[in-house]
């Protein structure tokens, strides 16, 4: 009863349950189980977004507990940096594979390459997110947050999903934002225009996301692949500094380290909860409402979560269920 009010206290305003009292609290008052007593030897993970913030701080925890680590980033020398600074207690050779998640033939590639190479694949990790202050657009005129966050997961899921239902159980996580309980799903709106601000367009991008993390669970309700994504309060990384510098000068004094961002993150890797559920909204090891508001509340409609569904699929290229590419 204690930890239910604790949390329940914590989670009601905001401030206190997204900021480092959040995680110190429950960590403390529900006795966490360390991180340090699971044992992911065999494991292989896929992790996007690898070499700085979350990313770095949830591949240094995975692979001190001996996964075997696919590290994903955009820049080749970052990303061997990366993987070469790996612990392997358990002799994991860890591989580092380049891809730039905004351009979805690198993300085809991307596929390809792990699918050759890591036939032992249980668990994706979409990490990476960046918010831009100024509207860009890809090769093929796609907003370049919506076509990295949303576009490139939906098609990296798709063409490895057949490896990880060979390996079952497995997990796929996506790591979203608090930032999009501000924002209601749209699917006409997703992706903004002349009235582009970085904030907005970051918050749709991760709504659309955890709508998307609960109808692939959903669909692949019977495949042994479970799907949950995840926020991560907030956190002291590289990205909220550059791109919220103002925020981060207020709020750095109760902003969570890295680690304790990516904790519920490795968390959801490691422990048998993850299979015991499907498609749920996580922090802080604990199962969250996608709402916070009415407003939002109302705009999610079973006809605008299949208009968002097929609008991956067009724009990806790949229907994951009847094996059509385009």
């Amino acid at each position: 009863m204690l930890e239910r009010l604790t949390d329940r206290l914590l989670e009601a305003p905001i401030a206190p349950s997204f900021s480092r009292l959040g995680v110190q609290a429950r960590a403390r008052v529900e006795n966490w189980r360390s991180l340090a007593t699971y044992d992911l030897s065999g494991r292989t993970i896929a992790l996007t977004g690898a070499t700085s913030g979350l990313g770095l701080a949830a591949a240094h925890r995975l692979a001190d507990l001996g996964a075997t680590l696919i590290v994903i980033g955009r820049n080749p020398e970052r990303t061997a940096t990366t993987c070469s600074s790996l612990a392997n207690p358990t002799g994991a050779q860890h591989t580092s594979a380049i891809a730039n998640l905004s351009d979805l033939d690198s993300v085809r590639s991307l596929a390809d390459t792990i699918i050759e190479h890591h036939p032992g694949l249980d668990t994706v990790i979409h990490n990476a997110g960046a918010l831009l202050n100024e509207r860009q657009t890809n090769q093929a005129g796609i907003e370049v947050t919506v076509a990295a966050q949303v576009v490139a997961p939906f098609l990296l899921t798709a063409r490895l999903l057949p490896t990880l239902q060979q390996n079952h159980p497995a997990r796929v996580l996506t790591m979203s934002s608090g930032g999009m309980y501000t924002s209601g799903l749209t699917v006409s709106g997703l992706q903004m225009g002349d009235d582009y601000r970085g904030a907005e367009q970051y918050a749709r991008a991760k709504r659309a996301q955890v709508t998307l993390n609960e109808e692939w669970a959903r669909r692949a309700e019977a495949s042994g692949v479970v799907f949950h994504s995840l926020h991560p309060g907030w956190a002291d990384t590289p990205g909220v500094e550059d791109s919220l510098p103002r925020f981060y000068r207020y709020c750095k004094p109760i902003l969570r380290t890295p680690t304790q961002g990516s904790d519920t993150l490795v968390w959801l890797t490691a422990d048998d909860t993850a299979l015991g559920h499907n498609g749920l909204f996580w922090h802080d090891r604990h199962p969250r409402a996608i709402h916070r508001l009415p407003a939002t509340r109302r705009r999610d409609t079973p006809q605008r979560r299949q208009e968002l569904w097929d609008w991956c699929v067009a724009t990806a290229g790949i229907d994951p269920f009847d094996g059509a590419t385009t």
